[in-house]
């Protein structure tokens, strides 16, 4: 599991390897929900603060498995190998319509 930071702060986790979170948290449709999507009415990214890729601690990788975890935001066709990204700080409007994973990585 990988977490991307913005500016020193982590905002998302995914359950991909390496590799594929640095395209999904590269990807042009990741960024640009980053900059549409809002926490306490401010963007998650502005467009210029770092974004840093790196292993997820051990407490975000937890609450990526929390039991709590909403599956029914999930399709049921889903495979194990599927790439999922949770993000970690409250988002306020409905993110099921972003793109945040890439076509080519979604299974």
């Amino acid at each position: 599991m990988f977490t991307v930071e913005i500016g020193g702060i982590p905002i998302a986790t995914t359950n991909a390897d390496e590799a594929q979170a640095q395209d999904v948290f590269a990807s042009a449709e990741f960024r640009h929900d980053l900059m549409a999507m809002t926490s306490g009415g401010t963007p998650l990214w502005d467009g210029k603060a770092p974004l840093t890729v790196r292993p997820a601690l051990r407490h975000e990788a937890e609450l990526f498995n929390d039991p709590g975890l909403d599956e029914n935001e999930f399709d049921d066709e889903t495979e194990d190998d599927s790439v999922f990204v949770a993000f970690l700080v409250p988002v306020d409007h409905n993110h099921e319509e972003m793109a945040a994973i890439p076509p080519e990585l979604q299974s």
